[in-house]
């Protein structure tokens, strides 16, 4: 039976332009948040979504759907090329939800 209480892990990382995986999650995630401190764009991926997917919003205030976005892993998630999200050199945050 379920506890109730919901895991949660946070972190950070500089984007690379490639594929980052995050293995310090210890779970699968069921939503992901990201917050790219230097490009001020910031997207959220939830267990009902496509791998690769999500929706993000960039400081414009336009929101779109993510193609090369982020994938849950079995011990955290990967964060594909979007071209908003994972800039080389810029530093996102992150928020993992079990």
């Amino acid at each position: 039976m379920s506890s109730g209480v919901q895991l949660s892990k946070n972190g950070a990382f500089y984007g690379t332009g490639a594929n980052i995986d995050v293995r310090t999650v210890g779970f699968r995630p069921r939503r992901v948040e990201l917050f790219n401190e230097d490009g001020l764009a910031k997207a959220v991926w939830t267990d009902d979504m496509a791998n690769a997917a999500g929706l993000k919003q960039v400081t414009a205030g336009t929101m779109s759907k993510m193609t090369a976005g982020i994938t849950p892993l079995s011990d955290g998630f990967r964060l594909g090329t979007d071209a908003d999200m994972n800039v080389s050199g810029e530093k996102v945050y992150w928020v993992a939800h079990e």
